[in-house]
């Protein structure tokens, strides 16, 4: 890809992953499994989607060069795929410099919030 930043906006159905530069950038969206949840009298259970650890290895596959990540998203699916990247991949969890929630941006509004991440980031290093 040749993008030392990337951003990973993600939920329970896709991800967008866009890897920038100052002037330029790349985006991939991976789509999750869908899965259908029945809901029937007297069950007892959550009602939400079960995780697909295959999804997010996906996520992991199309961000894995970055240099530094952000993951953003508007629900827990961002904390599922940082707790995978933990576990599966450590050498990728350093490059994660942060994790906040975003609602639903469009990926123009995500990949300016993501380049001022990124600036006010680089200013609070030691030079």
């Amino acid at each position: 890809m040749g993008h030392f930043h990337a951003v990973i906006w993600i939920d329970h159905h896709e991800a967008h992953v866009i890897h920038f530069g100052r002037s330029d950038a790349e985006s991939e969206i991976i789509k999750a499994p869908h899965v259908h949840l029945h809901h029937k009298e007297k069950e007892v259970g959550p009602g939400r989607a079960p995780e697909h650890p295959e999804f997010y290895e996906k996520v992991v596959v199309a961000a894995r060069d970055a240099g530094e990540l952000l993951i953003v998203g508007p629900a827990d699916a961002k904390l599922h795929l940082v707790r995978h990247i933990e576990r599966k991949h450590p050498e990728l969890s350093a490059r994660v410099i942060g994790v906040e929630t975003v609602d639903h941006p469009s990926d123009g509004q995500l990949l300016a919030h993501a380049r001022q991440y990124f600036q006010a980031a680089d200013r609070m290093r030691p030079q």
